[in-house]
């Protein structure tokens, strides 16, 4: 009888442990059932570019591009890169039918910092041909890595906003106009390696973009001032360290050319006579004669 009770005891155990495994290993598996969508998925895709550098359109990297647009018109993005960051573009471009068009057609992307300076692209084709037949062109541009700190003349990309643009550079006249599609997407792979240090950026390089406002009338002609007669030093350059040194390398200049003069000049030594003349030492009494001789007052 003990024994029987000790068997159902542990059977009952067992039974509340496998119970309390199956409940905590269900919401387990269901969030592992249910996977989160990705960055690109959540954010809605743009379907409009910019005109300009002023009106470029903000797209965030994973952020998918899709619009209709006119072959030869200039397309305009940003985006924000961080230090440490390696951007890749990639861009596919479909062109209207083959029967609609006269020709090959060449196409360019650029990128440009908020300086409006011109990044080079690592790979990716950045300025591809497409062939008369094409139905599509495929345009890439990897950057380099953001750095968090550079040389102004370096030129290398620092943290801040960049613009993409994408043109056609050559297209038979005939053909602008016709209808395209144009799909983009920017990726950035992240990376620890923020070099070089030593140096911190104060700003990001990002122009400020504001409208301004439009004109109704003509400004204001302000009065202009009676100009003064009176004696003005205003002609004067403003004193610096370069009048000071040029001062100062002016007297050296004196002193030394003083200098130099008493220790190379040849002195004239006056001999007395006997008869109480005075002559120089180099000269001789048969050459001049006593003509030359000097009264001593």
């Amino acid at each position: 009888m003990m024994l029987t009770t000790s068997v159902r005891r542990c059977a009952g155990a067992l039974s509340a442990a496998a119970a309390a495994l199956l409940l905590s290993a269900g919401p387990a598996a269901a969030d592992t059932a249910t996977p989160s969508p990705s960055p690109s998925e959540s954010l809605a895709p743009v379907t409009t570019a910019g005109s300009s550098f002023l009106t470029a359109t903000a797209v965030q990297p994973g952020q998918p591009v899709q619009l209709a647009g006119s072959t030869g018109d200039y397309l305009y993005w940003s985006f924000t890169a961080e230090a440490g960051q390696t951007d890749k573009i990639a861009i596919t471009v479909t062109l209207p039918p083959a029967a609609s068009r006269h020709g090959a057609s060449s196409w360019a992307v650029d990128v440009f910092d908020g300086l409006r300076r011109r990044q080079a692209c690592t790979a990716g084709a950045q300025t591809p041909t497409a062939a008369a037949g094409a139905a599509s062109v495929t345009l890439g541009c990897t950057l380099r890595q953001v750095r968090a700190w550079a040389e102004p003349w370096s030129g290398d990309p620092l943290p801040g906003t960049y613009y993409v643009r994408l043109a056609v550079t050559t297209l038979p006249e005939q053909d602008l106009g016709l209808p395209m599609q144009v799909a983009m997407q920017i990726t950035a792979h992240d990376s620890d390696d923020i070099q070089p240090e030593g140096g911190e950026l104060k700003a990001s390089l990002t122009q400020p973009v504001a409208a301004g406002t439009v004109m109704t009338s003509a400004p204001p002609v302000a009065a202009e001032e009676e100009k003064d007669t009176g004696w003005s030093w205003d002609w004067l350059p403003d004193l610096s360290t370069r009048w000071a040194w040029t001062a100062i390398g002016g007297a050296i200049a004196a002193v030394t050319g003083v200098a130099g003069y008493r220790l190379t000049r040849h002195p004239r030594r006056r001999i007395p006579e006997p008869d109480g003349f005075y002559r120089p030492s180099g000269d001789a009494q048969g050459e001049h004669g006593p003509r030359d001789r000097v009264l001593r007052g």
